[in-house]
């Protein structure tokens, strides 16, 4: 009878969702009725394609999982098992599926891969003698047809709770793509909510934290919202605005990202953002998006109305100047904000702006040195390198920098490499010249800043060298303490019954665990080291025989500093 019920509310939302008009931005039109939804359950998600997140929007839609795991993972469409991956952290465990009409379709945070797909993960574990993998598979390995089961829904790698991530993908060139163009549909009749807007004087500046903004409440519902303190907004020259919003859908309260969002001038559009979709290269061009310096400062996501120059992303389908309205003719305008979610469902925000000629565009005189988002910019001392490809900024940099004095413990002053709130696209190659007392720990020395250690810290010529992702403080240290083994069921020196596997909880204080190895009787075995607990833990096979056993595990981190742990159980 449940099984019923719950068939007939999938029908129920379904037919729903295929009524909606969509009355949306899209570059082009894409198959219907093709994709099938990935679970037999309603379709209520936790996040939505293209939704704000921490240094990148996201790439799918989350469907939610009745706050469990375990249910079946259906395929969407028939086709092959292309790709499979287990990864500490990110997905966990993820199946690609490659379909005859030029799309794949990804699913992740499994618990379980189908027995098929499990035999071949297993297989390429112990042939890599590596937990993580990621590999391809030819055409005829593994095929699928619509509806079959072919996994177990989960909580792996770095989900916050049970869900099914889903994505879409055009097979040729990766890009990812919102699932409801597809027909996929979630039931939602809600306008997005507007909280604030943002105004920004540019004044023909660089966009920054210095920018002068002011910020507005918006009250209002249904899809029609006004300034909280009616008035007029006074602004003059080059002037840029902004918009806090998100929305909800008519089966979850969950708040998700808005799929458009258009900004109009006395009738006519001036700048367009839509989700359709996106490569991942452009991915943290969110932080160019987004008002950076503001969400670090209040975690407020204010969503931009304009574009930086060297914002290089498909979300911005159009726009006139960047979406910069120059106000110098002592006018009033009006203004219309225009905001839409994937079913079609409008929210609009009028607001009245009097131009003013007496805040012309003034002079940009930086206090440090300019470097250019479209140029190569390099800054250098006898103890500091830094070399920022074209590509990286998002738009021209006042770059300052300055020291501090070194902290205990570091083999170099702090270095103040201008600040945390200018985002980069990617990274920049970053040279320091530690202290000569370094002398014997030079290849366990790193390079860290305030959020932790720089990955892959080297050695050359009189300098650590390193990719820094951010601006900040950086500063040497030397790492050579090894990783930390924390056994929970199994000891050394006591001979202890153990029925089920294995579990120790593994971590490293600064460079970082790169490796681990796991052996009984001295033959390899696979461990699973959980991202959320960082419990490492290994499952007795068939060959682990009742009676006596050795164990054995090997623990190296980033600057090979390495641990032990051997002790011997019965089984």
């Amino acid at each position: 009878m449940i099984k019923k019920i719950a068939a007939s509310l999938f029908l129920v939302f379904y037919f729903t969702a295929i009524l909606f008009a969509q009355n949306i931005i899209q570059s082009r039109p894409y198959p219907q009725k093709f994709f099938r939804y990935p679970l037999d359950l309603p379709p209520v998600t936790a996040g939505t394609f293209g939704e704000l997140r921490t240094n990148h929007f996201h790439s799918g839609l989350d469907f939610k999982t009745n706050q469990t795991t375990g249910f079946p993972v259906h395929a969407a469409a028939d086709g092959y098992i292309s790709r499979l991956r287990v990864e500490f952290g990110g997905f966990g465990n993820a199946i690609y599926i490659t379909h005859p009409n030029g799309y794949t379709t990804v699913y992740g945070h499994i618990e379980r891969f189908s027995p098929e797909m499990e035999k071949q993960v297993r297989a390429m574990q112990y042939q890599q003698q590596s937990f993580g993998v990621d590999f391809k598979l030819q055409p005829l390995q593994i095929q699928v047809c619509q509806g079959d089961v072919i996994a177990l829904s989960g909580n792996a790698g770095a989900s916050e709770g049970p869900h099914l991530h889903f994505e879409i993908r055009d097979t040729k060139t990766e890009e990812t793509i919102n699932p409801q163009l597809f027909g996929l549909t979630i039931p939602d009749r809600v306008p997005p909510t507007i909280y604030a807007i943002g105004v920004y004087h540019l004044d023909g500046n660089p966009f920054s934290e210095k920018t002068p903004r002011l910020f507005l409440p918006v009250t209002g519902r249904d899809g029609h919202y006004r300034l909280t303190k009616p008035g007029v907004i006074n602004a003059g020259g080059a002037t840029g605005f902004g918009i806090t919003v998100n929305d909800v859908t008519s089966v979850s309260p969950n708040h998700n990202g808005i799929y458009s969002a258009e900004l109009n001038v006395d009738g006519k559009t001036v700048y367009t953002f839509a989700v359709e979709r996106f490569a991942f290269d452009q991915t943290h061009a969110i932080n160019a998006y987004i008002d950076y310096p503001e969400f670090l400062k209040t975690h407020r996501w204010v969503q931009k109305c304009f574009i930086l120059p060297g914002s290089k992303i498909s979300l911005y389908p159009q726009s006139v100047n960047r979406g910069v309205v120059n106000f110098n003719d002592d006018a009033v305008h009006h203004l219309q904000f225009v905001i839409k979610d994937v079913a079609g469902n409008t929210s609009t925000l009028n607001v009245d702006v009097k131009s003013s000629s007496a805040q012309l565009t003034a002079a940009y005189n930086p206090v440090g040195i300019l470097f250019h988002y479209d140029k190569p910019n390099e800054f250098s001392n006898d103890k500091l390198k830094v070399m920022i490809a074209p590509g990286n900024l998002y738009d021209d940099l006042d770059f300052t920098y300055s020291t501090l004095p070194e902290r205990p413990g570091a083999y170099s002053v702090t270095h103040v490499i201008h600040n945390r709130f200018t985002p980069l696209h990617d990274s920049y190659d970053l040279w320091i010249k530690p202290d000569s007392s370094i002398g014997k720990y030079i290849n366990k020395a790193v390079i860290v800043n305030t959020e932790g250690v720089c990955e892959n810290t080297v050695y050359e010529d009189g300098y650590l060298k390193t990719k820094a992702r951010t601006f900040g403080n950086y500063f040497v240290k030397v790492d050579t303490d090894p990783p930390f083994i924390i056994p929970i069921n199994i000891k050394k020196g006591l001979v202890k019954k153990i029925t089920r596997g294995i579990f120790l909880r593994i971590s490293d204080r600064l460079s970082g665990v790169k490796s681990y190895t796991g052996k009984v009787d001295g033959k390899w075995v696979l461990m699973e080291w959980d991202y959320k607990t960082h419990i490492l833990h290994y499952t007795f096979t068939a060959d682990i025989t009742p009676g006596k056993h050795s164990f054995d595990l090997t623990v190296i981190d980033n600057k090979d500093n390495t641990s032990h742990f051997k002790a011997d159980f019965y089984k």
